[in-house]
């Protein structure tokens, strides 16, 4: 064997009870497992586990890490966590398939989420080039891809608010068909930001019949999350059900005023779509603020035709004024149908460093700090940013999160953003966060259930046949952890510290993470959609 670990407390991702066992690692798969009293296995290095748990590696079901992957040999905010696995392509914005002008624009509306991309060499236009890139390049982490959704319509028919014509339509079925024979496991969208925000149900249930097609799954980011969210969660469970496809909801969240401990009436649509049939998953990250761009908070007609379409409302003064009525007193779609309470949006992170003495405050405080109202602040961030300005947006419930994460279908996704000086701290905590606090602190969760949501649920979303579960012939990404020390470092004063109690992680049967340090090993690659 090239590896045995001894002594381990085995929690394999099924649910079940644990177990003390050796696990021997050969050609970077589990080649045996020896549970106590039979012989133990030798190999030519071993790894004293001491009785701490040995678990199939974390699977990040909602990853913003498109672009941190291929700059970022270290990439120790997931690899840290235990995480094996993440998947990319989120929120209907990403960067394949593209061409030259889609790529540029991309580029730029999403800055705040992954950089302006500078450093990249783009090389690729493909989803499968996306993927190859990796393959050449070797990660810390592996990395699944799901079609942006956004994308594809920006470069189908640009960013118009318009029904797509039939080619239109043609085109985004045969981009979506593409992708998926490339290796993508699925399709997201990003229903509250443009382009793919106009897309009709219609259109939706098209590209979904497409994903279904190929044995892919549809995570949306659905049309609301606030005044509208119940019904928003009802859309995506109808269309999907009317295209025949499975259906993955990205943090899945109640947040805002207006739904405070409502997740049970959540949780009663999701089961009784189960109970007839659908075929229904969700990710949340452990956290009440959500993490986006101040951009996204704008109406979407404020939005149409891209950045710099964008950029020239902002600077009319009567078209400006009329952006702050909706956001301030109608409720902007952008911002889920809630008028924006500026002192809940937080600066986290800024392109330009001349704005840096705004981040880690809210819109309010730097407005009344600086004798201005908040519009003012905020309209100044948007313009001299160019759009580039990331918030946290201070809108969750506890009681919501924790009824949420207990569901059969729940998984864990850290909708991790690691890009601003104050990055929300689920980027780099989200899985100790889960094994920390809500398993040992405060019991929401059995250290066997949430291992299970963490690597078992997700791998058989993803339809991987031999990943995320602790079982012989089983790729060998795995994580060494004490359930008694295990707690995210990462605060949202410090937000990029890292976890304790986690000093070993295995991808492919090699070290990423040893004795809690990270190694120089880049094991990581392209996880393709297998053939159905």
């Amino acid at each position: 064997m090239d590896l045995v670990i001894r002594d381990a407390r085995v929690i394999d991702g099924t649910g079940g009870p644990s177990y003390r066992a050796d696990v021997a690692v050969r050609d970077g798969r589990i080649a045996q497992i020896c549970r106590e009293g039979t012989p133990r296995p030798s190999g030519t290095r071993t790894l004293d586990a001491d009785g701490r748990v040995l678990a199939p590696g974390f699977i990040d079901m909602h990853a913003h890490s498109d672009l941190a992957i291929l700059r970022d040999a270290d990439h120790s905010a997931k690899a840290a966590q235990g995480v094996t696995l993440e998947v990319l392509g989120q929120d209907g914005l990403s960067y394949a398939p593209t061409d030259e002008t889609t790529l540029a624009a991309v580029r730029e509306a999403i800055t705040g989420w992954n950089g302006d991309g500078s450093d990249i060499d783009f090389d690729w236009r493909t989803v499968g080039g996306y993927l190859d890139r990796i393959d050449r390049q070797g990660t810390a982490v592996n990395a699944a891809y799901l079609i942006p959704q956004g994308s594809v319509r920006m470069l189908a028919m640009g960013w118009d608010d318009r029904p797509a014509t039939d080619d239109e339509l043609a085109t985004m079925k045969r981009l979506v068909a593409e992708g998926m024979e490339q290796g993508a496991m699925g399709m997201s969208s990003g229903l509250t930001y443009t382009p793919g925000m106009y897309a009709s149900d219609a259109e939706l249930t098209q590209l979904c019949r497409v994903v279904a097609s190929y044995g892919g799954y549809y995570c949306p980011h659905h049309r609301s999350y606030g005044a509208g969210a119940l019904e928003a969660y009802a859309e995506m469970v109808a269309l999907t059900r009317e295209a025949g496809c499975a259906l993955h909801l990205a943090h899945a969240t109640m947040n805002f005023g207006v739904n405070k401990g409502r997740a049970p009436e959540l949780l009663a649509l999701l089961d009784a779509a189960l109970e007839e049939g659908a075929d229904i998953t969700l990710d949340t990250y452990p956290y009440t603020p959500g993490c986006t761009t101040l951009v996204a908070m704008l109406p979407s007609w404020a939005n149409e035709g891209g950045p710099e379409a964008t950029l020239a409302r902002l600077a009319d003064p009567a078209t400006a004024a009329r952006i702050r009525h909706v956001m301030e007193v109608e409720g902007a779609d952008g911002c889920h149908g809630v008028p924006i309470e500026w002192d809940a949006i937080e600066i986290s992170g800024v392109s330009n460093p001349a704005l840096a003495s705004y981040v880690g405050a809210t819109v309010a405080e730097s407005a009344a700090a600086r004798g201005e109202e908040p519009w003012v602040t905020a309209h100044r961030l948007l313009t001299e940013d160019r759009l580039g300005s990331t918030i946290l947006q201070h809108v969750g419930h506890e009681e919501n999160v924790r009824a949420i994460m207990q569901h059969r279908v729940h998984t864990g996704g850290s909708d991790g953003i690691l890009q601003g000086a104050k990055p929300h701290p689920r980027a780099y905590g989200t899985f100790p966060q889960y094994l920390g606090r809500y398993v040992r602190e405060l019991g929401v969760l059995s250290l066997e259930e949430c291992v299970a949501h963490l690597s078992g649920r997700p791998a058989a979303r993803l339809r991987l046949p031999d990943r995320g579960l602790v079982r012989e012939g089983y790729m060998a990404d795995l994580v060494v952890f004490d359930p008694e020390t295990v707690a995210a470092g990462s605060t949202f004063e410090a937000p990029r510290a890292l976890p304790t109690g986690i000093p070993h992680v295995l991808v492919a049967g090699r070290p990423v993470i040893e004795d809690g340090r990270r190694t120089d090993v880049l094991a990581g690659r392209a996880v393709r959609r297998q053939a159905c």
